[in-house]
């Protein structure tokens, strides 16, 4: 099982070694792509919402956490292939909401291209949870961006899930008979630079589960981000977001479980805790 200073330190290798790719590249330029295709990124965060909702879950005793600070360290690299309009991509995370996991792995490639006013991305997305393969999820996305120096940019983006669940929401491999595969997920995301090095962003989303999912009694649902951005300049920015989702009740989990009463009123003083809750959320990140 990986924990959170496994992440940072496969992060932070990862991007040492970025001059060394550079200047092997260098050497050889006829047959390498130039060193500016490989980038990397490493952050910190005071809390991970994926889709509006936390990310570190389970506390020391088995039940939720309630806390607003639950920090995260992130960090990935992504390879552009030329101007071919083909790449690749890993990002990791430090996590907790499956048992006997810790951290999320994503690899993800796709493919980009100029259609019109439009810029197209198209691609897949495999989500992977090395101590826990539950939660297991492969997607496949379509977005468009169009941008103007006035308005700002706008994007729209489709995800669909192709996996046989949905992050472990059907509980398909615990034998469940319960099929998350074709849930989808859109996002309409817009950015504005406000004054110089500050910019504006949000995002809203929305979550369509299977009926599978549904069955089980929880409920497709909006989320939202709403934020700005400062860049400091040599790739070093700290973002402040508010976020969260809606439909807080269908994703109850026990925060403290209580007395139990034998009755049909349920244990007494049982607390529960909903991942959709909203956040302020800090972020600082260095990009290479």
């Amino acid at each position: 099982m990986m924990h959170r200073k496994s992440v940072l330190v496969l992060a932070m290798g990862a991007l040492a070694a970025l001059p060394m790719l550079a200047s092997a590249q260098t050497a050889d330029a006829s047959a390498t792509p130039p060193a500016s295709n490989l980038t990397g990124n490493v952050s910190v965060t005071t809390n991970y919402k994926f889709r509006g909702q936390d990310q570190d879950v389970i506390g020391s005793n088995g039940f939720a956490k309630t806390s607003w600070f639950k920090p995260a360290i992130q960090g990935g690299l992504d390879y552009a292939f030329g101007d071919s309009g083909f790449y690749i991509g890993n990002w990791n995370s430090s996590v907790n909401w499956l048992p006997g996991n810790s951290v999320e792995m994503d690899f993800y490639g796709g493919y980009k291209f100029k259609g019109g006013p439009i810029d197209w991305d198209l691609g897949v997305y495999q989500y992977y949870y090395p101590g826990n393969t539950a939660g297991n999820t492969t997607e496949i996305y379509g977005a468009g961006t169009w941008s103007d120096e006035t308005f700002g940019a706008l994007t729209a983006k489709y995800s669909w899930t192709v996996s046989n669940d949905y992050f472990n929401y059907a509980g398909n491999k615990r034998g469940s008979n319960l099929d998350g595969q074709n849930t989808g997920y859109l996002n309409f995301a817009y950015s504005k630079e406000i004054v110089s090095k500050l910019t504006f962003k949000t995002a809203i989303g929305y979550t369509f589960f299977t009926s599978d999912i549904k069955s089980l009694g929880y409920k497709d649902y909006l989320d939202y981000n709403v934020g700005v951005s400062y860049d400091f300049g040599g790739g070093l920015a700290l973002a402040g977001s508010v976020q969260g989702g809606n439909n807080q009740s269908a994703f109850n989990v026990i925060a403290t479980p209580g007395i139990p009463t034998g009755t049909v009123f349920g244990p007494i003083g049982q607390t529960t805790f909903s991942p959709n809750v909203t956040r302020f959320i800090v972020m600082l990140t260095k990009t290479l």
